[in-house]
């Protein structure tokens, strides 16, 4: 009797084992959901692990975002301070107009000359009172005698604006060597090559830290988080071990019993992207203020966040987690299902 039974039973388990083979590509979008579901299953049930992976994969992307929104604000205000520096050469009072232009047409035919401007002695004491135009006292004592006098000693200037800072030895040449402006350069006050350049040098050294310690930190941080993820997958494989095992005896295919563990990394990678683009936007948003108060250039970022890339942005951020936990779940699903 009980051999009976067996074969009716090896019967009933071929039949059903046919049926299944038959049917299992009929319904791709209910299979589909099924996978979905165990997938948010598995994430709740593991939630403790899951939060963990989730956070450590939000960190990672804020460390990434950090690196690259530092890189981009430090780099565009020291172009900025680049654009904004001028060489000013001081020429003796009372050097001419005629002088001042044939030293513009010298000094203008190097080719790293963006512009140049002149001013007499007189232009120059002009300059000095709308500059401080707002002293009472220093506009009641500039008398016709002070205002002669003052002009006798104010230099006349020539502002020059280049394309390349970093390549004015050419410009230095000229000045330091050619008759008509070494006759008339004043001997108190020497041109300003070296002003500012401290301050971008400085500028453009953190960008430049910025950029490489944030990129070490999000390897540091993504190694992290991709074991974390591995790890949960792993548990999750050894603690499912019997399901999986009952799976395979009804015939689910690989990715039938793959999907829900990939579905549960993708699920970490999604919150982690949704929290981490959430917590850089207010954090950007709460810092800009005094960043730019600093002179530091916020510009670029702001206008980003502040358009319709702003959705591009979260995007990115979703995608990058949902690449972190596909990664890291295919790799545990790898090693580890075939053994389960």
């Amino acid at each position: 009797m009980s051999e009976n039974k067996e074969k009716d039973l090896k019967k009933v388990s071929k039949k059903g084992l046919k049926a299944m083979r038959k049917t299992r590509g009929h319904h791709p979008i209910r299979n589909e959901g099924r996978v979905m579901k165990y997938g948010a299953k598995g994430f709740m049930r593991n939630f403790w692990l899951s939060s963990a992976a989730t956070i450590v994969m939000a960190i990672t992307m804020i460390i990434l975002f950090i690196t690259i929104v530092a890189s981009v604000i430090l780099t565009n205000t020291a172009e900025i301070m680049r654009d904004k520096i001028d060489i000013t050469i001081y020429f003796r009072p009372g050097t001419s107009d005629e002088v001042l232009a044939q030293m513009t047409d010298i000094i203008s035919e190097d080719k790293n000359i963006k512009t140049v401007s002149t001013s007499n002695s007189e232009e120059e004491y002009e300059k000095f009172l709308n500059e401080n135009s707002d002293s009472e006292d220093l506009t009641n004592i500039l008398d016709e005698d002070m205002r002669k006098l003052m002009i006798s000693k104010m230099q006349a200037t020539m502002r020059i604006k280049v394309y390349n800072i970093d390549d004015i030895e050419s410009i230095k040449t000229i000045v330091e060597t050619n008759p008509v402006f070494s006759d008339y350069l004043d001997t108190e006050l020497s041109p300003t090559y070296d002003v500012n350049q401290t301050e971008i040098a400085t500028i453009t050294s953190w960008a430049r830290i910025a950029r490489t310690g944030g990129v070490i930190l999000a390897v540091v941080f993504l190694v992290i988080s991709i074991l974390i993820v591995f790890s949960t997958i792993r548990m999750a494989i050894f603690s499912r071990r019997e399901e999986i095992y009952m799976m395979k005896l009804v015939g689910a295919d690989k990715g039938f019993i793959r999907g829900p563990f990939l579905v549960e990394a993708e699920i970490c990678g999604l919150i982690a992207g949704v929290v981490a683009g959430t917590a850089s936007y207010f954090g950007f948003k709460f810092l800009a203020p005094k960043l730019a108060g600093y002179g530091i250039d916020v510009t670029t970022i702001t206008n980003i966040l502040e358009s319709n890339q702003l959705i591009l942005v979260f995007l990115v951020f979703i995608v990058s987690g949902l690449l972190i936990g596909r990664i890291a779940a295919g790799l545990a699903v790898s090693k580890y299902l075939h053994k389960a």
